[in-house]
């Protein structure tokens, strides 16, 4: 039986991580999950006590806490532990990267380091359907009707986080919660940072990379985004 797989992808807002994983699950069969969409999946649960709890945060704009996001993850991981993975979006703090450590030995992460001012492009670009978190690009993923959600037709808005200047407070708290999850995977030799301003110049490098350490996989993606 081959040796397992275990990665994870990092970086800021708008950073092209969903379309870098999305890719290295389509190519190299990894079973790719999203926190962001796992919790969004959570909160819609409402009849359920994690349903609630974690609705509650994103309610509030606020970021769910450490010991939460680490309770609800560890069962979902448990499911996938005969699979190679790839997560997306989690650990998000050094804790969870600590907890995340004492369960599973990585074999990669991948660090995505985008200039600010393509950042800032690429959120002005984004509008999201609030009740169920779907988000389109009016770039590269805009809605069939523009301004509509295309499941229920329903409203898009522009999220306040994802204008300039809380754009800008959003990058430094980035930079402040990883470095330390950067140096801790820089000190166990797994950490691999790839810089630019196009997401289809970046991709080359992670390909090449990940094919040293990967058999090419199936040619469609199986993504397991829902709990």
């Amino acid at each position: 039986m081959a040796k397992l797989f275990r990665a994870v992808i990092m970086g800021p807002p708008g950073s092209g991580k969903g379309t870098i994983s999305k890719r290295i699950a389509q190519n190299f069969g990894l079973e790719y999950l999203s926190c962001a969409q796992f919790l969004q999946d959570i909160a819609a649960t409402k009849n359920t006590e994690e349903g609630v709890l974690v609705k509650t945060y994103i309610d509030k704009r606020m970021l769910v806490p450490d010991h939460v996001v680490t309770r609800l993850m560890q069962p979902r991981l448990e499911q996938l532990s005969r699979h190679s993975w790839l997560l997306e979006g989690y650990p998000r703090t050094v804790v969870q990267a600590r907890s995340l450590n004492e369960l599973y030995q990585l074999d990669m992460v991948i660090s995505l380091n985008i200039p600010y001012s393509t950042l800032s492009d690429r959120m002005s670009d984004k509008w999201i359907h609030p009740a169920s978190g779907r988000v389109y690009n009016m770039t590269f993923n805009p809605p069939r009707v523009k301004g509509k959600d295309d499941v229920t037709g329903e409203p898009l808005i522009q999220s306040e986080d994802d204008k300039p200047e809380a754009l800008m407070a959003r990058l430094r708290h980035y930079k402040d919660v990883a470095k330390p999850i950067f140096d801790l995977y820089k000190s166990q030799g797994i950490l691999h940072s790839f810089s630019g301003t196009d997401t289809d110049r970046i991709w080359p490098y992670i390909n090449s990379i990940l094919s040293t350490k990967l058999p090419a996989g199936p040619s469609e993606s199986r993504q397991t985004q829902t709990p």
